[in-house]
């Protein structure tokens, strides 16, 4: 991003508040980022989203809208009073009352409000992004999913150009037929 020339500037921005990682803002220059974070600068009116390369590196893209954030359920638990827990793949937790999610599809929240706009399923003819293994970084279609009932992973068939295979928690679902949210194609910023 090259908007400090040392770490005691890039320290002095992000004490100053001007980092924002998911519509928060982080003093910490330790605070960690993952896949589909959001960092904005509003000072300077920037905002990018974390993305996986091909060789599983994380890259930034700018992007235009900083108001949501797509998350992977990873789980979910019922809480005290009946309503559903969905534990996301950023290790943040949504509060539901609606039981229709389950693990392995995505959600679409505000930010910072933290509230669910859109659930994305995870079944055939969904639109993927890989973020994990050869295939990473690769935009492709779900023709298939092969649930074991051993140690075995739960595979997942996908297209793009050629078919190939990877086990399910490598399947981050963006989309039904177009991507709700930019995709890493484009400017990355190194």
């Amino acid at each position: 991003m090259k908007l400090a020339n040392s770490s005691k500037e890039a320290k002095k921005i992000l004490h100053d508040g001007n980092i924002l990682v998911d519509g928060v803002v982080r003093r910490d220059y330790k605070f960690p980022v993952g896949v589909f974070d959001v960092i904005t600068m509003p000072k300077i009116d920037l905002s990018y989203r974390v993305f996986l390369d091909e060789k599983q590196r994380l890259s930034l893209r700018k992007i235009s809208d900083p108001e949501v954030k797509l998350c992977k359920i990873t789980d979910k638990t019922i809480v005290k009073g009946g309503n559903t827990q969905l534990n996301l793949h950023d290790g943040s937790n949504i509060i539901s009352d609606e039981y229709s999610y389950h693990s392995s599809d995505s959600v679409i929240i505000s930010l910072p409000e933290r509230k669910v706009v859109k659930h994305l399923t995870y079944k055939p003819g969904s639109l993927a992004l890989v973020i994990g293994g050869a295939h990473s970084g690769e935009l492709a279609t779900i023709e298939d999913i092969r649930k074991t009932r051993s140690v075995m992973p739960n595979m997942t068939s996908l297209h793009s150009s050629y078919d190939f295979e990877t086990i399910e928690d490598y399947v981050f679902v963006i989309g039904k037929g177009t991507p709700e949210i930019e995709t890493p194609g484009g400017d990355v910023v190194d």
